[in-house]
């Protein structure tokens, strides 16, 4: 049987929604007796959560360098957020109620097929590639790149969750990349994904 694990779906949560789970996680596990020392201590925790939260008022504002710093912030809460979730593993070494007194999320003892967040399929013509991204909630607009030469490079900018790549070189491997433009700025891109073109 699989053995039960902490779902770090958290980490694809909304900048808003990242911070109320990361405050549910700090409530579940203060004074908790099954986690008395965390890899990373409750306090440092809190205190990154702060920062993250006032990251977020800075950024409403528009400004580029409060953005970044928005995106620095919720990167080093994620990680922090990891490390809690990779100690509550190694306690609960399986038990789901030891799991979910943490306030995280408990894996499915039966796996589940995940769609993957972006997805490429053979276009239309020869020369030509679709790719089909998981929609975003809040996004408005999908960024699309592909990796040539000198680098990524943007394709397009489209309201809809799926685009075809056309003029492609027949027999090259291209990589193609897609990020989400939400209220709160431009997502993270998705992994890359290779496609022979044909």
């Amino acid at each position: 049987m699989q053995l039960l694990k902490v779902l770090l779906t958290f980490v694809l949560y909304s900048v808003s929604d990242k911070v109320t789970f990361f405050r549910h996680i700090l409530e579940e596990m203060t004074a908790n007796p099954l986690y008395p020392t965390p890899d990373v201590s409750l306090a440092e925790a809190k205190l990154a959560i702060d920062h993250f939260e006032a990251a977020i008022l800075a950024a409403q504002d528009g400004s580029h360098t409060a953005i970044s710093l928005m995106h620095d912030s919720e990167k080093a809460c994620t990680l922090l957020f990891r490390n809690i979730a990779s100690y509550v593993n190694r306690i609960a070494n399986g038990d789901e109620s030891k799991i979910l007194s943490s306030g995280f999320h408990c894996s499915s003892p039966y796996p589940t097929r995940v769609k993957p967040i972006l997805a490429i399929t053979d276009g239309s013509h020869s020369g030509s590639a679709r790719g089909t991204l998981k929609s975003v909630p809040k996004a408005g607009s999908y960024v699309w790149e592909i990796n040539k030469a000198i680098g990524w490079v943007q394709v397009a900018i489209t309201t809809q969750t799926t685009y075809l790549f056309e003029g492609l070189l027949v027999g090259s491997v291209v990589e193609f990349r897609s990020a989400a433009v939400t209220p709160e700025g431009i997502t993270d891109f998705c992994a890359p994904v290779s496609k022979l073109i044909n």
